[in-house]
C-alpha cells in the first residue's frame, strides 16, 4: 500500500490488512486486528526496538488472533533510525508524551473505546498520559520501575495514583523490577499485576524453569486479553 502523507489519519479511513503500514514525518502505524472490534490497544514500543521487534511481533499476530485490534506507531527517534540506520538515544520525555497524545487525538475513535499501553518504555510514558486522556485502559507488558541495579530510582511514582483500570505483565525476574520488588511499592488499587514465570524483561524464561518463551507470550496474552473482557463488562 502506497504511503499516505500528512498527520495520523483518522483509524476508521485506514485501511487495514493484516499489517498496514502509515507514515509520515512525524508518526508511523502499523495496524492488525478486525475493524470492528470493540476496543482498539494501542502499543508504543520500547526504547531500544522498534514496533517490529520480535517480541512486539509475537504479542501483537497473538492479540489479533483473539480479535482484538491493535495499532503500533513510531516514536519521532525510530523513524530516524529506520530511516538512515543509526543508532540514537529516544526523544526526550516531553516529546514522547507530546507523540502519545497526537496519536489518542488523532485515533478516530471515543476514548472510552482505547487502550493503550506498550513495551517498556512505551508503557511508562502511556501511564503518564492515561488519566488526563480519559482512555478505558492501560496494558505495560514489561514495565520499567526502575534502572536495573538502582531499585531505589522509581521511575513510576505516580503509579500510586493512577485512577485508569491498569494491567502490568511483568517477567519474576525483569531487572527493571522483580516480582519481590515491585509488591513492596506503593501502587494503585487500580492496577492488577501479571506475574510471567520465570521470564525477564522480555518473557524469557530460563531453561532449567521448564517454561518457554512462547508459553510466556501466550500467558501475558490470556491477561491482556482477560483484562480487556472485564473493561467491556
Amino acid at each position: 500500500m502506497r504511503p499516505q502523507r500528512g498527520l495520523l489519519k483518522p483509524m476508521s479511513e485506514v485501511l487495514t490488512t493484516d499489517t498496514t503500514a502509515i507514515d509520515s514525518p512525524s508518526v508511523s502505524l502499523i495496524i492488525d486486528g478486525p475493524t470492528d472490534a470493540r476496543h482498539t490497544l494501542i502499543l508504543a514500543h520500547g526504547a531500544g526496538q522498534g514496533p517490529r521487534s520480535p517480541f512486539m511481533d509475537g504479542i501483537v499476530a497473538r492479540l489479533a488472533a483473539t480479535g482484538l485490534r491493535v495499532v503500533r506507531f513510531r516514536f519521532p527517534y525510530m523513524i530516524r533510525i529506520e530511516a538512515d540506520g543509526r543508532r540514537r538515544p529516544p526523544d526526550r520525555e516531553p516529546l514522547l508524551v507530546d507523540t502519545w497524545r497526537k496519536i489518542i487525538a488523532n485515533a478516530g475513535l471515543p476514548p472510552e473505546r482505547l487502550i493503550i499501553g506498550g513495551k517498556s518504555m512505551g508503557g511508562r510514558i502511556a501511564s503518564l498520559v492515561a488519566d488526563t486522556s480519559g482512555v478505558a485502559g492501560l496494558v505495560c507488558l514489561g514495565c520499567p520501575f526502575h534502572a536495573p541495579g538502582h531499585p531505589e530510582r522509581l521511575k513510576v511514582r505516580h503509579f500510586a495514583e493512577l485512577r485508569t483500570p491498569t494491567l502490568i505483565c511483568q517477567g519474576e525476574r525483569d531487572p527493571f523490577g522483580r516480582r519481590d520488588e515491585v509488591l513492596s511499592y506503593d501502587l494503585s488499587p487500580a492496577i492488577e499485576l501479571a506475574w510471567i514465570a520465570d521470564g525477564e524483561h522480555s518473557f524469557k524464561p530460563r531453561q532449567q524453569s521448564g517454561r518457554t518463551l512462547e508459553q510466556n507470550l501466550d500467558a501475558a496474552v490470556a491477561a491482556v486479553t482477560g483484562f480487556v473482557e472485564r473493561l467491556s463488562v
